[in-house]
């Protein structure tokens, strides 16, 4: 059975770490790199680290000892080097929200313009997608590779069952210990703002991209941040094959026109990041070239370009009350509907259904006349559309006027 305090013998003792930052005192780099080595060892309970995290929520981390967190996560497990490719590299990260399928077409292009991407991807949970199951959904792909920073495999999971994911230092580290650990010279951050992102707000957003900018940039990693708005979904789909099938949409010269401007506005952040900024983005996605590119990804990874998506069995059409002007959509709700259709997971364990999702057929700013379809819900199993319905109620409002809109790029942080 585990001691409620580490061995005698060690140098430190948690107990002392707990109610250093509890009062407001700074860890130490050699507390820090005791701590973090002996709790992916298992030598320090969870509820240790449980009570650390609440005190770290309230008392924070400064510079320094964010900094040092962040190094002993990396030094938890591998670190990859591809110093020895020919070309730079550049990876993106983005804090995660409804329809954000920007990655999948964000890499290729980026790619077509020379530089390499160790793109290092997770899976969703709740209302967000994650990118592993988009590309999951198509038929043969399998991810593959490392298990980096399992320090934060562990922590995260007791972060989400103990009230402290809000924490921005430990948000900060868990983003960028896996980022820096996938060996990339240089990353562009999507920092979501809005419903449907975690950061509800403009200020807290900055907060967290500054923060990370400040982490990436002390290890020497060039480090540039965007905030984004996410209070309406990104493109017409949320789900996994729905959102693969819009990518390649873009990729192919169309797409919806937010998609499109924030694959363009990253891949030219992400280009200029990595010392490239003599190719367009913008004309390459539209010469074909980046669809070569996502072909050829495909099949290095065992997938078949060229098979049908998986669709749903099952479809319902949430139509529009009345005539008027789409005035708002909110991205949490579209989420949530999507969760419940089993596009997503409430455990990391569960498994999703590819072929789940909502399509929109309007987003705020179009005139819809009553009876229309609005919103069509795609599952395997009917008896999800109840609560997916549930999900939508108050989700959208209509008017006469166009709405106000705020604009995708709210910001950028270097």
């Amino acid at each position: 059975m585990m001691t409620a305090t580490s061995p005698s013998h060690a140098p430190f003792h948690a107990v002392d770490l707990i109610r250093s930052k509890r009062d407001g005192g700074e860890l130490s780099d050699a507390q820090i790199d005791w701590l973090i080595a002996e709790y992916t060892a298992d030598e320090i309970a969870d509820e240790q680290m449980s009570a650390l995290a609440m005190a770290i929520l309230f008392r924070g981390l400064n510079a320094r000892e964010l900094d040092r967190w962040t190094k002993a996560m990396i030094n938890s497990g591998e670190r990859l080097d591809f110093s020895g490719l020919s070309r730079p590299t550049v990876d993106k990260h983005s804090t995660g929200g409804v329809g954000d399928k920007i990655t999948l077409p964000l890499v290729p292009l980026v790619a077509a313009c020379g530089v390499a991407v160790p793109q290092l991807s997770g899976r969703g949970l709740g209302h967000t997608g994650g990118t592993l199951d988009k590309l999951e959904s198509i038929p043969g792909w399998r991810a593959a590779g490392p298990g980096l920073v399992p320090a934060d495999k562990k922590l995260y999971a007791l972060r989400d069952v103990t009230g402290t994911v809000e924490s921005i230092p430990l948000i900060a580290s868990s983003i960028m210990s896996k980022k820096l650990a996938a060996g990339t010279a240089a990353l562009v951050l999507d920092v979501k703002v809005g419903s449907g992102a975690f950061m509800k707000t403009l200020e807290s957003a900055r907060e967290l991209a500054q923060t990370m900018v400040a982490v990436g940039r002390a290890e020497g990693v060039t480090t540039v941040a965007l905030l984004t708005d996410m209070s309406v979904p990104l493109g017409l789909t949320a789900g996994n094959a729905l959102e693969v099938e819009e990518a390649i949409e873009v990729l192919a010269g169309g797409g919806p026109s937010d998609v499109v401007e924030l694959t363009v506005a990253l891949a030219r952040e992400m280009v200029a990041a990595a010392g490239r900024d003599d190719h367009d983005p913008a004309a390459l996605l539209a010469s074909g070239v980046a669809m070569d590119v996502w072909r050829s990804m495909i099949i290095a990874q065992g997938g078949d370009p060229d098979a049908a998506l998986p669709t749903a069995h099952e479809s319902d059409v949430i139509t529009a009350e009345r005539d008027g002007v789409l005035q708002s959509l909110d991205a949490l709700a579209v989420g949530e509907a999507a969760w419940r259709l089993g596009a997503g997971r409430a455990r990391k364990e569960h498994a999703v259904q590819p072929g789940a999702g909502v399509v929109l057929h309007a987003k705020p700013g179009t005139r819809v006349r009553a009876g229309q379809p609005l919103i069509t819900l795609h599952t395997d199993a009917p008896e999800r559309f109840s609560r997916a319905r549930e999900a939508l109620q108050g989700a959208y409002m209509f008017g006469e006027a166009a709405p106000q809109m705020r604009p995708l790029i709210l910001g950028r942080i270097v």
